[in-house]
């Protein structure tokens, strides 16, 4: 392979990993405005079909018990009295078909005084390239309210966590 042919790959390798990082923001940052519209399938399916989502007081499996989480009647009270999920950039590391995201997200609620922020939290995405693009597989999400698991769920997106 000569100079030309070497560097039109390089850069070929680079726009493609480029593209799916941003393939995979896209998809974080589509999580709250959908979470927020009440889409429960729409949600659901950033997951692959068996797909986790761990949340501190919840963990779901699959589509399904993700889409009931979303049409829940508590859900609903979220978002009737005006909620926002804002997920914050993130940190994406691919490698091959599979990768990794990590990233910050508020839940903002509406009350009588104003607006509130319920938590914060610390997000650990794991995502998947299928034939119909880049899926979630596990994400899991802890309150950043001094317990040493949240911090190190960031610290993972950068191969120095667990």
């Amino acid at each position: 392979m000569d100079d030309t042919a070497r560097r039109i790959a390089a850069l070929e390798a680079r726009l493609a990993l480029l593209e799916d990082e941003r393939e995979i923001a896209r998809l974080i940052a589509s999580y709250g405005p959908l979470i927020d519209s009440a889409e429960a399938e729409a949600v659901a399916a950033l997951w692959e079909p068996d797909g986790v989502y761990d949340v501190d007081e919840l963990l779901m499996t699959g589509r399904t018990e993700i889409a009931a989480m979303v049409g829940s009647e508590r859900h609903g009270q979220w978002v009737s009295g005006g909620c926002a999920h804002v997920v914050g950039p993130p940190r994406v590391t691919v490698t091959g078909d599979e990768a990794v995201a990590v990233c910050h997200s508020l839940m903002v609620v509406h009350d009588a005084s104003g607006f509130t922020v319920r938590r914060a939290t610390a997000n650990h995405w794991r995502l998947r390239r299928s034939q119909d693009g880049w899926q979630v597989t596990y994400r899991t999400n802890r309150v950043l309210d001094g317990r040493q698991e949240s911090p190190r769920l960031l610290a993972s997106g950068f191969g120095s966590g667990t």
